[in-house]
């Protein structure tokens, strides 16, 4: 009797400590977002006249066009790098990951499992780690400054390619496969219309994780990278604000470039949230 009255009054203990958890957890994450909203509405002198979660004058139309035309217009080159780079990067990323990880998964070659543990060691090895190596590879081959530079080494991802693997054992049948090759079908042809229609919820995860981690990549464009236009959102804006102690009118516009630069992640979150839960959820059962 009295283990279930403290088993009990554990259980209504614990419930609200996982609320109050959760809300502490949800104020850490929305608050930034929130000052961010709140300081994109705000001219100069008003960062010095509000307090930090107050609206100002509602200058955020004047500071978009601001932003559009600083430095005849730079703010599109870096909008239209990060789209090219973080689009087409998670496009073929994520066509990349799939067909690797579907190759470990479905198909039988020497040395699988050797492969496959290397490309689990590559998710533990930081990118920053792998900056100075991609710079003098870069530099070998002459590509530092340009697009290329960025772009090729972003096509990888060990993280993907263990995820697509996961989500191909979980959901492509053999027996689909062994009918596929019965009735004449190659490997690419198989992969094409059998596998990779099966594994779309995957490969819709993968993709997610490829664009917000290329969107929001940094440090290798920092490395590889000397020309403002080829530059994308993330590094564009930090050029902006090493300015702000000595320019102060850039200050509105590295917190607008801010906050439209989080846009497109929220549009790929909410477009492609359901499919994104259902990869998680399949790799989560395996």
């Amino acid at each position: 009797m009295s283990t279930s009255i403290v088993d009990s009054k554990s259980r209504w203990v614990s419930v609200p400590a996982v609320h109050v958890i959760l809300v502490v957890a949800a104020l850490y994450s929305l608050l930034p977002l929130v000052w961010l909203v709140t300081s994109a509405t705000k001219s100069l002198g008003d960062f010095s006249t509000t307090g930090a979660f107050e609206f100002g004058e509602w200058n955020l139309w004047t500071n978009v066009k601001t932003l559009f035309t600083q430095e005849n217009g730079i703010f599109w080159h870096w909008l239209l790098n990060s789209v090219l780079y973080a689009g087409g990067g998670a496009v073929l990323g994520a066509l990349i990951c799939a067909a690797c990880g579907y190759a470990i998964a479905k198909t039988s070659f020497p040395g699988r499992r050797v492969l496959f543990g290397l490309t689990l060691t590559g998710v533990l090895v930081p990118t920053t780690v792998l900056a100075l190596p991609m710079y003098l590879l870069a530099s070998e081959l002459r590509v530092v400054d340009t697009f290329w530079a960025v772009f090729i080494p972003l096509l990888t991802n060990p993280f993907g390619v263990y995820l697509a693997k996961v989500y191909a054992d979980a959901s492509v049948p053999d027996e689909v496969l062994e009918a596929a090759r019965v009735d004449g079908a190659g490997q690419l042809r198989t992969f094409f219309t059998v596998a990779l229609p099966m594994m779309r919820p995957g490969v819709v995860t993968v993709l997610l994780f490829q664009f917000i981690g290329i969107w929001n990549n940094f440090f290798l464009p920092l490395v590889l990278l000397t020309d403002p236009k080829l530059f994308p959102v993330s590094l564009g804006l930090f050029q902006w604000s090493t300015r702000q102690t000595q320019f102060p009118q850039y200050t509105p516009l590295v917190i607008t470039g801010s906050l439209l630069a989080v846009l497109p992640l929220v549009v790929a979150f909410l477009v492609l949230n359901r499919q994104w839960r259902k990869g998680l959820a399949a790799g989560s059962v395996k």
